[in-house]
């Protein structure tokens, strides 16, 4: 569903809003799974770089941030379907209000 959200800032909105996944570091086995079918950019964290250790994202976290790397939302996916209207509609506004969307 995230594939379908960047799929709709591309193509309805003037902004360059871009959704990247980091995955945490002992995770690898599943990077080819998770990227099969899907043109999102995905990141390996690794134990040099230690993302997942410096931020403390819970799992599935989507942190949305603005154009100076400021979080401005967390949005969590467990148990939040993004196939729910409402639930889609909440992340997109998110990632618009990062943006500078009115």
């Amino acid at each position: 569903m995230l594939q379908d959200l960047q799929n709709d800032f591309d193509t309805n909105y003037p902004y360059d809003i871009q959704i990247l996944g980091i995955n945490q570091a002992g995770f690898e086995a599943g990077n080819a799974d998770i990227c099969d079918g899907r043109d999102l950019p995905w990141l390996q964290d690794t134990a040099a770089e230690d993302v997942w250790g410096v931020y403390a994202p819970v799992y599935r976290d989507v942190w949305v941030l603005d154009a100076d790397n400021v979080l401005v939302g967390v949005f969590n996916l467990t148990g939040t379907s993004l196939a729910i209207p409402a639930n889609y509609n909440t992340l997109r506004d998110l990632f618009l209000t990062a943006a500078g969307a009115p």
